[in-house]
């Protein structure tokens, strides 16, 4: 599948990480082990998975873990939620993290109906 360092989903979805990491250092003393880990997990299973299924045989098998991400995504979207309504984050910094979010999925899924 080639260099998954030059795919713009895997490209964007590191930028994400990125910046969740950043957001979650802003979340109460409380959440530190429950919905930061949560969140810092599925967060960075996104490029790992997308990486990971770049070095598997063939595009069949490349769709499964692209399927992995896409499921950490929809998981990323429940988070922002919950963290937007326990207002932990600006609401400005959660619309940037749940656009990005949003573009990472639409790409995946893109990614996943050209190789199905």
């Amino acid at each position: 599948m080639g260099d998954f360092k030059e795919l713009r989903v895997w490209q964007e979805s590191r930028e994400f990480a990125l910046m969740s990491d950043k957001a979650i250092k802003k979340l109460p003393d409380h959440e530190k082990y429950i919905l930061a880990d949560q969140w810092r997990r599925a967060a960075y299973s996104v490029p790992l998975n997308i990486a990971e299924g770049t070095g598997r045989k063939g595009p069949r098998e490349f769709c499964r873990y692209l399927g992995f991400a896409l499921g950490s995504l929809h998981e990323l979207e429940a988070i922002l939620e919950l963290v937007a309504g326990l207002s932990y984050i600006s609401d400005e910094e959660i619309a940037v993290l749940k656009a990005k979010r949003a573009d990472c999925a639409r790409m995946v899924c893109g990614m996943i109906k050209r190789f199905t």
